[in-house]
Order: C-alpha cells, then structure tokens, then sequence
C-alpha cells in the first residue's frame, strides 16, 4: 500500500504520528503542487493520500484521473475542495479526522494585537538597531466587530470581554436575541462596519460570503480601523482591500488567509507597512497537528482492518 502525506510543510507529519504500524510505504510531499496537471503526475501511483485541509483541491476532474486511489483523508471535519460527490461516484472513501478551533482563537487575538500596538514594525526597527517607531492603539474601550458569531466568533468576543472592549456582531443568519444570549449587541450590516474599530471575520466561504466586504463595506469603516480576517481570503474583495490600504483608508489589515495560497512572491500585501500577514497558520499548532496525524493513521488502519470509518458526506 502507498500512501502520500500531502503539503506538510514543515516536515512533522512523520514525527506526530506511528506511521510505521501502517506497514505501508509512506511519502511525504513538503510542497505545493503548482497545477492539477502536477498534482495528477505525483499522486497517481497511490492508494491513500492524506490532505492537509484544503491546500490541495481534489474536483472530480482530478480525483479522475487518480486510478488506484481508494482512500482520501482530510484533516479535520470538513473540506470544501474535494468533491465529495465525484469521490463516491469513483468509490472513493472519503474520510476526516478530529479537529478542535481554538488556535485559531489564539491566532486571530495575536494579530489583533500585533496591529494594534505595531508589533511586526517595531520588531524589525529593533533588529536594525533603532528604536520606537509608530504609534499603536490600545483595545481597552474600542469596539470589536465579529463578523460570524459562531464558535469561533463567539469565542473570540468572549475574549474582547477580557480586554474591556464593546462588542458588537452581525452575519445573514444571526438573531438579535441570539447575540444578547452571547453577550453581543446585535448590529446591522452597515453598522457593523461603520462601528468597528477592530473587525474580526469568522464566517465560512459560501457563495453567500463569497466577496461579502468590497468597495461599500470597506468604505464605510472608520479610518482608525483594523480588519483581521482568520475565515477564508475570498470573503474579502482583494482588489478592494488592496486599494483601501494603499490609500490609508482604514489604519490596517491583518490577514492570514488568501485567495491565493501560498501568497505570490511577488504579492503586494507581503511590502504593505498596514498588513500583517501570516501564513495560514491559524489551525497550525502541535497539539492539533498531533491530533490530524494521529487520527490520519487510525483511518487508514481502520479503513485496511474493513470497519466502519468517519467518513464525509
């Protein structure tokens, strides 16, 4: 049996996990692949392959063209690039894995912070030999806007409690009275924007949020604000984003996510001054990583021993 580990990108994935009880010949892929056409060349031999999140697509015009694959495992609950549908149509088991959001929580306050009191800027000034530069912002008596007020959301407003700031919620589904039963003050659209000062996105991609902040959305925020997005990079209307630092229209961004992923060498938003940035790394911790790697094992075992997996549908 042949199984690939894909984008593992700092090269853990055979450290976390007891691999070698699959008694199968494993590989691990430490890079992107650049195109379906590469993907389709280096995974066509195996039996097994192990998705990390969404970093590599699997549409049906690809797991076409994977003959001898059986089993798909993702890490974590859920993934929007694989086609389920096409996977089952070709008898291909789809599996996932244990999965728990809090580093994401962590991630999101970490940027918060980071923009808010320039913490990458002064950094580098540090490291060139200089000293203060810039002037940050305090959170205590700010407004947190949380776009998306479910588990992540709301734990992420749980927080901005902690820091003594005024948050405020809206999403297509929310109610006023479930936002008070939060602890959340219950916003328009609009207002939401309007009243931020730091806006926190925590909604999943759909064709309902895809490009849900643009030009209007971004227009209508303050010019001290802050927007972190930790969801999904197409939420947010790139160019409009681009434009709105570019011109200082509102005081920054902090991004971990991208509609390209990686980000283009060649990006702007990697030479902005407003923008943090991060690599996707919001689900990126040992503890859940131990967790992926663990439970991807435990798939493949269960799935060769012939017993019920997890499997998505």
């Amino acid at each position: 049996m042949k199984v690939a580990v894909l984008d593992d990108y700092q090269n853990v994935a055979l450290s976390l996990a007891d691999w070698d009880s699959l008694h199968a010949q494993v590989e691990v892929f430490s890079e992107p692949f650049s195109d379906e056409a590469a993907t389709v060349a280096a995974l066509a031999d195996y039996d097994v392959i192990v998705a990390m999140r969404e970093r590599t697509p699997f549409p049906r015009s690809t797991l076409s063209q994977l003959p001898k694959l059986a089993l798909l495992v993702t890490t974590g609950t859920g993934n929007a690039a694989i086609d389920i549908e096409a996977a089952r149509q070709l008898n291909i088991t789809v599996s996932s894995t244990g999965y728990f959001s809090y580093p994401t929580v962590e991630l999101t306050w970490g940027l918060i912070l980071a923009t808010a009191r320039l913490i990458p800027q002064n950094t580098e000034s540090v490291r060139r030999g200089s000293w203060q530069v810039g002037l940050g912002t305090s959170l205590h008596g700010a407004t947190l806007g949380v776009l998306g007020l479910g588990r992540l959301g709301t734990r992420v407003a749980e927080i901005g409690g902690a820091f003594g700031m005024r948050t405020i919620a809206w999403s297509q589904n929310l109610t006023p009275e479930d936002a008070q039963a939060k602890g959340v003050t219950y916003v328009s659209r609009d207002e939401l924007f309007a009243r931020s000062d730091v806006l926190s996105i925590h909604v999943v991609l759909s064709e309902r949020t895809r490009g849900l902040i643009g030009e209007r959305e971004l227009g209508l925020m303050k010019p001290t604000a802050m927007l972190v997005n930790t969801s999904r990079g197409p939420v947010i209307d790139e160019a409009a984003l681009l434009a709105a630092l570019d011109e200082k229209r509102i005081a920054g961004a902090a991004l971990d996510v991208f509609d390209r992923e990686p980000l283009p060498a060649d990006h702007p938003l990697r030479s902005m001054d407003n923008a943090v940035v991060t690599p996707h790394i919001g689900y990126v911790s040992r503890d859940l990583y131990e967790v992926f790697y663990r439970d991807a094992v435990e798939d493949i075992a269960t799935w060769v021993a012939g017993s019920p997996l997890r499997t998505l549908t």
